[in-house]
């Protein structure tokens, strides 16, 4: 049984910290086909730039210069309908994909890495 103790209702955003907002956000928005969901500068000369495909619920926070390091394996899965399908479109777009992992009753996944190095992973969508 669990008792509710705070007033948290989703998750709207994740971080990716990337070296270069421009080149990140054509990267996500170019080559994987996400729409910018919001793109503001913030006090102290920083910018608030976020992600998302369309119709997501959740988005990309791409943040610069807050300390963490680029090249990370950010353990972000996104969805797809299709995993076999993605992974070939991906590779014939030049992104750096990893083979398909499939084991038995786990959704076909793979990892891929984004323009500043940062591994995702794409997981088939249940049904």
């Amino acid at each position: 049984m669990s008792t509710r103790t705070t007033s948290i209702v989703d998750v709207g955003t994740v971080a990716v910290t990337v070296a270069d907002q421009d080149r990140a956000r054509d990267f996500y928005v170019d080559t994987l086909g996400f729409e910018v969901r919001l793109d503001v500068p913030t006090p102290g000369g920083g910018r608030w730039l976020t992600v998302a495909p369309p119709g997501a619920a959740v988005a990309l926070a791409l943040t610069a210069g807050d300390g963490r390091a680029v090249g990370a394996d950010t353990g972000i899965r996104l969805l797809a309908r299709d995993a076999t399908a993605e992974h070939a479109a991906l590779g014939a777009l030049g992104v750096d994909v990893d083979e398909i992992l499939a084991w038995p009753g786990v959704p076909p996944m793979f990892s891929f890495r984004a323009a500043d190095g940062n591994t995702l992973y794409v997981v088939e969508a249940m049904p």
